[in-house]
């Protein structure tokens, strides 16, 4: 390919030749060979459909629609498919980072404007990471337990305990554990994000690696897990076990990031911070970790509840008679028909509504205990309606007048 471009299109090729060398000293050898292919399918589409290109300055608009066009005809990874959306952002946006960098850097043979606008890439898909929830979980760990080759079982135990990349779970060196304190830590070496982390280690884990390092050639390899032949653990290998794994538990296939992303869901279901999830898990931006709060948000789970039981029981009560008049009917009118400025809130009694208390839960709100009596009248409405919500804000701001509470 190199070769035809060169014959084609020498500037070009120079131009891209140039690119390949300057990104090779900061990205790593597989986004380089990424950015390799990618950009010698995009000079061979010029070579061939567009021959008259010198080089990257000559390329505009019309090129890259038709290369779009030429990209979404090729056939995918498997027969008779075509390429995916991620794969068509993929080779887009490999393309636009190309002229980008080279304009950037103020190159001679770089176009006026980027000719690739954000609206070219497929929007990205965003689906819900896959996990197991509790009892699969449960089935898939006691299957595990009963296995009689130590290094699938603690292997398994390692991705399922701390969260960690299967990559990373290659990679740990033999001197991985190390006590801080009284705590034993695991150090996970820089990875996929060019970062390296510790995460404290269970004590059953503890256990079970102080068993390893007393197993013959546990170590060969100079990695932490090494197989029986003295060659270090490979991510085949683990997919393998956890085939073994499932098939035994009688479950569908499980990846092993489907266990990292369990361990993260565990842990955001049972009050463990953002903040610290992404420590232990690694993650360079909160984005990344904000998407395990889409999975399993354990407050809004609680008050969708806490309110849908307030709505059933309203569906429970019996109806009014519609000519049904006199003094309690005017009282259900006046309580349930509140009236506004340009209109009336039908809200039933029940039910708490945060903008009744809207200046209370005002981070600039300030009582004293002049206004205790008040406080304590509307703690004793909001306990009559049977209005949570209210009960706890009121309750609290009671608790915090109280002297022993200053």
């Amino acid at each position: 390919m190199r070769a035809k471009l060169a014959a084609a299109s020498p500037g070009l090729a120079d131009t891209i030749d140039a690119y390949l060398d300057q990104i090779a000293i900061s990205l790593r050898p597989s986004s380089v060979q990424s950015a390799t292919s990618i950009l010698g399918r995009f000079a061979a589409f010029l070579a061939e459909q567009h021959p008259d290109v010198a080089g990257a300055a000559d390329i505009g608009r019309r090129h890259i629609e038709g290369y779009k066009l030429w990209l979404a005809a090729r056939e995918g990874s498997k027969p008779g498919s075509r390429p995916t959306p991620n794969t068509l952002r993929a080779n887009l946006s490999t393309v636009r980072m190309f002229f980008e960098r080279i304009i950037e850097w103020d190159w001679d043979d770089a176009p006026a404007r980027v000719p690739i606008f954000a609206g070219d890439l497929p929007k990205r898909d965003e689906p819900l990471p896959k996990f197991l929830d509790d009892p699969t979980f449960a089935q898939f760990m006691r299957a595990a337990r009963s296995e009689t080759r130590m290094l699938t079982r603690l292997a398994v135990e390692l991705l399922a305990r701390t969260g960690m990349r299967v990559g990373e779970l290659c990679a740990l060196e033999a001197d991985a554990v190390v006590r801080i304190g009284d705590t034993h830590w695991l150090r996970i070496p820089v990875g996929k994000l060019h970062n390296d982390r510790y995460i404290p280690l269970h004590p059953q884990l503890v256990e079970m690696l102080a068993e390893w390092d007393q197993t013959p050639g546990a170590h060969a390899s100079g990695r932490l897990l090494s197989l029986e032949d003295g060659q270090p653990i490979s991510r085949f290998a683990v997919a393998r076990m956890l085939n073994r794994i499932t098939k035994k538990a009688g479950l569908p296939h499980v990846h092993p990031h489907q266990l990292r992303h369990t361990v993260a869901t565990q842990a955001i279901n049972r009050g463990m911070s953002l903040e610290a999830i992404a420590a232990l898990l690694g993650h360079r931006s909160m984005d990344m970790t904000m998407v395990y709060a889409r999975i399993a948000d354990r407050t809004v789970a609680d008050e969708y509840f806490a309110v849908t039981e307030k709505v059933e029981a309203l569906y429970g009560q019996a109806e009014l008679p519609a000519d049904a008049e006199g003094p309690n009917m005017a009282r259900l009118r006046r309580e349930h028909h509140r009236m506004l400025g340009n209109g009336y809130c039908t809200r039933p009694i029940e039910l708490d509504c945060a903008f009744e208390t809207i200046c209370e839960t005002c981070t600039y709100f300030a009582t004293s205990i002049q206004f205790r009596p008040t406080l304590r009248r509307q703690l004793k409405d909001a306990r009559r309606k049977q209005q949570t919500g209210r009960q706890e804000l009121y309750q609290r701001l009671l608790d915090d007048l109280e002297p022993e509470n200053r």
